[in-house]
């Protein structure tokens, strides 16, 4: 499985990117707000880091717009991904981008159906948001397992990214059911390599290390 950043915080990238763990990174309006910074310069920035996917949102919402800003976003770096909303008018845009070899992520995915329309319409990632879908009371990561299914039985090339992921349980359910990529939050990807065993058996091999004659 792949690991993708859900940031655009540029240390949080370097310091992940250097444990040879990010092989893409996802944005959208609300993290490079965040940020305080000009989108284009940070997206050309963040493509400067990771060699993987880098995926860039639109922000336009008919298809003609769409299409029009997909095509600029993408002429930034070669790495850059268009981020579509999965709405008609975002369908139809994939459409057409794919046509033209530009790769695309259609996000804000809540069902198999969406999912599978989005495949269809040639999109190169789905990201379906499982923290969300918890939110309401669904079983988000449920939706990861059917769309897996759905997506190998008609032998889709588009990969599955899962997002809006808020817990270790996330991530590694995520593996367990063959999802492609899982996007991490960069606050959370320092609590995959943790755990308090961890921490206290190293305690106690140093206290033990302590206690070993050295010879001088």
């Amino acid at each position: 499985m792949k690991f993708f950043l859900d940031t655009a915080n540029i240390e949080e990238i370097k310091r992940v990117a250097s444990l040879g763990l990010v092989d893409g990174v996802t944005t959208n309006p609300t993290i490079i707000a965040r940020e305080g910074r000009d989108f284009e310069e940070v997206i050309k920035e963040i493509c400067s880091i990771v060699d993987g996917p880098v995926s860039a949102e639109v922000i336009e919402l008919t298809t003609e717009e769409m299409v029009k800003e997909a095509r600029v976003l993408a002429g930034w770096a070669p790495n850059v991904v268009v981020k579509i909303p999965m709405t008609e008018a975002g369908l139809e845009a994939v459409n057409i981008l794919s046509k033209e070899g530009i790769k695309t992520n259609v996000t804000l995915i809540f069902t198999v159906a969406q999912g599978l329309m989005a495949a269809k319409a040639g999109a190169t990632y789905v990201s379906p948001f499982v923290g969300r879908l918890d939110d309401i009371g669904t079983d988000g990561l449920q939706l990861i397992r059917s769309l897996k299914v759905v997506l190998s039985n008609y032998n889709f090339k588009t990969e599955i990214i899962t997002a809006s992921v808020r817990s270790l349980e996330h991530v590694e359910e995520a593996a367990v059911v063959g999802a492609d990529i899982v996007t991490i939050p960069g606050n959370l990807f320092p609590k995959l390599w943790g755990h308090p065993l961890t921490d206290k058996g190293i305690e106690r091999f140093l206290e033990d290390w302590k206690k070993v004659p050295i010879k001088g």
